[in-house]
């Protein structure tokens, strides 16, 4: 119930990017296990080309709005009915900044941990991680292509 409250307290702005943000956890936990990494990164890639506000994303966008829908997208990806892991977090993002104008960067790292392979997912704006002031992803080693590339590499 505390959650509803909070939710109707939320501006239009801000209840649409949790809308938007708690749909598209949905479809992504679905579309990567059914399509897979590649195809489904293809499909948000192209909804958010067909859904963006304005046609040129803005590089140059602002903080302020970048940090208010990652939070938001944070937010929402904390109450929802399942668990979601980073990269379904990080799909989410950058369609969500995107979809804004905003030309984000899908970025995947790798580590070799206690004789484990670990890989973590983040969202670059600008050459910086936006992910809720986690500095997780410094603890990986960015894997060299962006994650944007990745549809015009052979398979």
């Amino acid at each position: 119930m505390e959650t509803w409250r909070g939710f109707r307290r939320l501006s239009g702005f801000e209840r649409t990017i949790a809308l938007d943000a708690a749909l598209a956890h949905s479809f992504t936990l679905v579309g990567l296990r059914l399509a897979g990494f590649r195809r489904w990164k293809n499909v948000l890639d192209r909804w958010s080309r067909m859904n963006s506000n304005d046609s040129t994303p803005n590089p140059a966008a602002d903080a302020n709005s970048v940090r208010e829908i990652a939070r938001l997208q944070a937010a929402t990806a904390r109450r929802l009915p399942f668990r979601t892991n980073c990269l379904e977090q990080s799909l989410v993002l950058c369609w969500l900044l995107r979809r804004s104008g905003i030309s984000a960067d899908l970025r995947i790292g790798a580590r070799k941990e206690a004789d484990r392979f670990e890989a973590h997912a983040w969202v670059e704006v600008a050459g910086r991680a936006v992910d809720a002031g986690n500095e997780e992803h410094l603890h990986f080693v960015p894997l060299k292509a962006s994650m944007n590339s990745m549809e015009t590499q052979a398979p």
